[in-house]
């Protein structure tokens, strides 16, 4: 007689968990219904975008990359957020420009080259402006670090340099290959200067002066043997097919 009682108790406690989870599962089905039949409303500053697989140009909130109709930027430059490149300058294969803090420019007729790392802070140590600043005729070497930092027109920053927030180089002055520039260091007018920490070597000439703006419009006019590879020349076929439609015409 036990043995039969306590079979029934567990058949019954059997089904009784059984019609349990079977309501829980259909009021989480219920629920998760509703969640998704809402519409999500998206921000108004928010740039249309798709997120998956990889991309040369990266929108980031409100901020999309800004690239001058006659820039060059090679194919694989990964340009994210508040960043603007100017008429006829360059940035040369395998430059990040990371403008997620703070804007980055590359100004007119200067260059990026290869492999380049230009970033922003929220701000200076200095008081001077956060953002990464590269004005007119300025070369770039490849393999450099610039984050926070002023670079005023027709200068050179050799290759593997770094350049630390608030630094600044004003303008007619060389930081040699390998040279660290720390915190807040100015290289005045015409002089250049080498080492880590960087420090003053000499006075530039004059001839050597006239030579930096000739080296950005060089590296400049060899980019303009791309310029086909990319916009808006690249999509020009997509134009015509619009236009074609437009008018009828069969070809």
């Amino acid at each position: 007689m036990a043995t039969t009682l306590a079979g029934i108790a567990r058949k019954s406690l059997s089904s009784i968990t059984t019609l349990s989870l079977n309501r829980y599962f259909v009021t989480e089905a219920a629920a998760a219904s509703t969640v998704s039949s809402k519409s999500i409303t998206p921000l108004a500053d928010r740039v249309k975008w798709d997120y998956r697989g990889q991309r040369q140009i990266i929108p980031l909130g409100q901020w999309l990359p800004k690239i001058a109709v006659d820039a060059y930027v090679a194919p694989n430059v990964v340009l994210a957020g508040q960043v603007t490149v100017y008429d006829g300058a360059s940035v040369w294969n395998g430059a990040v420009l990371r403008g997620d803090l703070n804007k980055i420019t590359v100004g007119f007729s200067s260059n990026v080259q290869e492999r380049c790392v230009l970033h922003a802070a929220w701000n200076s140590p200095t008081g001077l402006p956060a953002e990464t600043s590269i004005e007119r005729y300025v070369t770039i070497g490849a393999y450099s670090l610039l984050r926070s930092c002023t670079i005023e027109p027709e200068c050179i920053i050799g290759q593997h340099s770094i350049l630390m927030e608030g630094s600044l180089v004003e303008t007619h002055s060389i930081l040699e290959a390998g040279s660290v520039l720390p915190p807040g260091r100015r290289i005045p007018t015409g002089e250049l200067w080498a080492g880590n920490p960087a420090r003053f070597v000499r006075t530039l000439t004059h001839e050597e002066i006239l030579e930096i703006p000739k080296l950005a419009v060089a590296i400049n006019d060899l980019s303009k043997t791309h310029f086909s590879e990319f916009l808006p020349y690249s999509t020009v076929y997509l134009e015509v097919e619009k236009l074609k439609k437009k008018l009828r015409i069969n070809v």
